[in-house]
């Protein structure tokens, strides 16, 4: 299947979708959306022309870094290395931004995930809506 990902400048509607879909509806969290939004790049991972995977990244100042979060895939497409590619396409693109490190605060369960894509957990688990959390760090090869 051919695999194709956009960056966007806003949030777009795909992102939005994909999103209120894995978060909200299968997840059960409620404050997904955030003024983080207004500030990060969007990626869309498209497979055939559908969108299948979404994730934003943003530089932040407290955790020194380049931030990446809301990596969400839709069921279809569990399970194909579609959030292994999306992931790396983040990657890239922070690195051509300048970027020499990425951080995300991962759900715990997600954590082997990150681990096999080359990130290393650190601090305290702490939790997000009751859901708990860590952060993970990785760095990029500039």
């Amino acid at each position: 299947m051919q695999e194709k990902v956009i960056i966007y400048d806003s949030l777009p509607e795909e992102a939005i979708r994909i999103r209120e879909e894995v978060f909200m509806q299968e997840q059960g969290f409620q404050e997904e959306f955030d003024e983080i939004d207004g500030i990060a790049a969007h990626l869309v991972l498209y497979c055939g022309g559908s969108p299948a995977a979404v994730c934003r990244f943003y530089q932040d100042r407290v955790e020194d870094g380049w931030l990446i979060g809301r990596l969400a895939v839709r069921k279809p497409y569990r399970g194909k290395g579609i959030g292994a590619v999306l992931l790396s396409e983040a990657e890239k693109e922070i690195e051509r931004r300048g970027g020499r490190a990425a951080v995300l605060h991962a759900q715990r369960q997600a954590q082997p995930f990150y681990e096999k894509q080359g990130y290393a957990a650190y601090g305290e688990t702490d939790f997000d809506e009751g859901c708990p959390h860590v952060w993970m760090k990785k760095s990029l090869h500039s």
